[in-house]
């Protein structure tokens, strides 16, 4: 057999096309804008900044890109998300990681307003998700793996799903957000042992670790749905976790590198603001606490 494959870019495609329209059907002081910090001059970050600004533009949500020096101090950057959090016209913030290695991430992550965190990265709306509740804003890698997931018309429900990778960005929310929906979720990582016994029991596999081309064929069961997150470069071209090319006689669907995961991911980003915006209040009396009960709200 051969995989069929799971077009991410073309699902993406459709999720932007949906979005364009619900945003259109906004009033002009309801248009989402997602504020994007980026400390540094990190050449791959400009880039996934370029790229979320050009996919914002789409479907109609203002992308405000804030450039920060590196040398920025952790104080200094925490006002700036203060300053976000506090502008009543900001629906969603992320801050493009990584960050230079003076700052502490999970400090600034912890500072963006919940309601705001697009990216899904606050500790609060991990927790939400942990416990399954369903005002968690998931973070969008997880979230577009998910929809992948559902493009395909399986039942979730009972299957084994083998997360490769335990990161705060994919493994772990990925993790939480398959188990709320019914799958029944082992996380591996790179102290597991006998890994590629683990995946072969595996419905679905979700490989997230950063390891370009690891799982093999044999790794995989006859028939499983098999997820690629990784983007690597390998003697100059891009490639993911897993050896495609083997994994693909063997599987029933699977993502391809590029053109899988990423496209979702962006989208997923987009539709998450899309969401903050809808929970925005939209006066500024209410100070970013939600409706004050003032005669605005009753005009």
């Amino acid at each position: 057999m051969t995989a069929q494959i799971l077009d991410g870019k073309k699902l993406a495609a459709d999720v932007r096309a949906e979005l364009a329209h619900k945003v259109a059907a906004l009033s002009g002081d309801n248009v989402p804008v997602l504020a994007v910090v980026l400390v540094g001059d990190n050449e791959a970050s400009r880039i996934y900044v370029r790229n979320k600004k050009k996919a914002a533009a789409e479907v109609g949500i203002v992308c405000e890109v804030f450039e920060m020096s590196d040398t920025i101090g952790e104080q200094a950057l925490l006002a700036v998300i203060d300053e976000l959090n506090e502008n009543p016209h900001v629906s969603g913030i992320i801050v493009q990681l990584p960050l230079p290695a003076h700052i502490n991430p999970l400090k600034i992550l912890a500072a963006i307003r919940p309601q705001k965190d697009v990216d899904g990265f606050n500790p609060y709306n991990a927790g939400l998700l942990a416990c399954r509740e369903p005002q968690a804003v998931v973070s969008a890698t997880p979230k577009g793996i998910l929809r992948l997931l559902q493009s395909t018309g399986m039942n979730l429900a009972g299957k084994h799903v083998v997360v490769i990778g335990r990161s705060n960005i994919v493994g772990r929310p990925a993790a939480m957000l398959l188990l709320n929906h019914d799958c029944t979720v082992t996380i591996t990582h790179s102290h597991t042992r006998n890994l590629p016994e683990l995946t072969r029991q595996a419905d679905i596999v979700v490989a997230a670790c950063g390891c370009p081309k690891l799982v093999k064929k044999d790794w995989i069961k006859f028939g499983a749905v098999v997820i690629d997150v990784g983007i690597n470069r390998l003697d100059g071209k891009l490639c993911g976790d897993v050896d495609f090319e083997q994994v693909k006689e063997i599987a029933s669907y699977i993502t391809p590198v590029p053109g899988g995961v990423g496209p979702m991911t962006v989208a997923m980003l987009l539709e998450n603001t899309y969401e903050a915006a809808l929970r925005q209040p939209t006066h500024e009396c209410c100070h970013g606490h939600g409706h004050c009960g003032c005669h605005k709200h009753n005009d």
